[in-house]
């Protein structure tokens, strides 16, 4: 290892966290049949531009419309710009990292009309300046109209080395400079395995890559 650049990514170390759109089938079924109400406008999503949960007029409404896709797994993507994860993602997410997360308790009726299982919208609320830019290989793209002046490409192939100091006991985190983007470390995602959430063969929606080469 360089000893001038000691945040060398390393394989299996740090990982990308994001819902599987990659799964096999039509995917979810399930909508915001009230998202209108919860909007702020000019907003078009629920999800304010700097993230978090906004006051909310009223309690979402989900609803499975079978037509669309199929129940939701654990985590699922897309739901006005948060995620939408189960109640034992939710106890297993805040038993590991009990202050990286933000959650919305969430009404789901499923065709028949009754009651379907609990779930929530979910965010990922810690923010770190944590990517170390000089020990990483990916494009940084300089403008005024991203926050903070930069964003990072990692289209194309990307590797990404973390400052371990910034990083400290958090488990979860985004970058400012990542846009939707969450990052875990190898504790949470063995931690999520080990509760019996998902598998290489079946990741029931959450989808682990690789930090080391992307």
């Amino acid at each position: 290892m360089d000893s001038s650049k000691p945040n060398q990514p390393a394989p299996g170390e740090f990982y990308l966290l994001m819902p599987d759109t990659t799964r096999r089938g039509r995917g979810h079924g399930v909508e915001i049949e009230n998202e209108d109400a919860l909007l702020t406008p000019p907003r078009l999503i629920t999800r304010p531009e700097k993230g978090g949960f906004p006051h909310l007029a009223q309690r979402p409404r989900l609803f499975l419309d079978p037509k669309l896709g199929d129940p939701p797994q654990d985590l699922e993507g897309g739901m006005s710009g948060y995620w939408l994860v189960s109640r034992r993602l939710k106890k297993t997410f805040t038993e590991i990292d009990p202050d990286a997360f933000e959650f919305v308790e969430c009404d789901y009726l499923l065709p028949d009309g009754t009651e379907g299982p609990t779930y929530y919208l979910c965010e990922v609320a810690r923010e770190l300046d944590a990517v170390d830019e000089e020990a990483s290989k990916f494009r940084v793209i300089v403008d005024e109209g991203y926050p903070g002046g930069k964003f990072y490409d990692l289209r194309g192939g990307a590797s990404l080395a973390f400052k371990r100091e910034v990083v400290g006991g958090s488990h979860v985190f985004r970058s400012p400079y990542s846009g939707d983007l969450a990052y875990c470390d190898r504790m949470f995602r063995d931690a999520i395995r080990d509760a019996g959430i998902g598998s290489d063969k079946e990741t029931r929606g959450l989808r682990f890559k690789d930090a080391f080469r992307i």
